[in-house]
């Protein structure tokens, strides 16, 4: 796939205000700061397009792109903030569980993991409940430059093994040096058909 028309279309924070037209969803996720905006700016070659920050848990909406006129990329809240007050993470849990539940247009979740860290409890709780409802998803590795191959490939070893998810689904991406983009596309090609 490539990424030749990309733009913001919306944002929502209730049910009522998310999309539902006639095009395929692939839903970005992971806990706040694991780079979901460097992503998506990576993959559509607009540094600019989904707004990044060093303070974490600044994506508190569901946010819609439209990519070549034939699929949302919808970037979810980030999880696991310890600094958002309870009644905001409930809030977001909320909106996160409206957005998965009977969404018929929803293709694939990119679970994104950093990956100089092992999965959290949030992270596996993810994993679970996707897995749960029966909606695909693959893992996206992210901020790969900042460790050396050798521990890269040791760290995906043992992610794998953590959470039982197969190797052919976990693709390591590096937004500074733009790895990973033809694996996603290639991924994503699959689902949107």
């Amino acid at each position: 796939m490539r990424f030749i028309n990309a733009k913001f279309i919306k944002s929502a924070s209730k049910k009522a205000e998310f999309i539902e037209d006639e095009l395929p969803q692939i839903a970005i996720v992971g806990r706040s700061n694991v780079g979901k905006s460097s992503l998506i700016n990576m993959l559509t070659n607009n540094g600019k397009l989904a707004k990044t920050s060093s303070m974490p848990g600044r994506t508190r909406l569901v946010n819609y792109f439209n990519i070549n006129n034939q699929f949302y990329l919808v970037d979810l809240p980030g999880y696991g903030f310890a600094k958002a007050s309870k009644n905001l993470t409930s809030a977001w849990d909320s909106v996160m569980n409206d957005y998965f539940v009977e969404n018929e247009k929803l293709k694939l979740v990119l679970v994104l993991l950093d990956s100089r860290l092992m999965p959290t409890e949030l992270d596996k709780q993810m994993l679970d409940y996707l897995a749960t409802h029966e909606i695909a998803s693959a893992i996206i590795l992210t901020k790969t430059d900042k460790i050396s191959r050798s521990e890269l490939n040791n760290n995906i070893a043992k992610i794998s093994k953590e959470i039982r998810f197969n190797l052919d689904l976990i693709i390591p991406t590096s937004a500074s040096k733009k790895d990973g983009v033809e694996k996603v596309g290639a991924l994503l090609d699959e689902y949107i058909k």
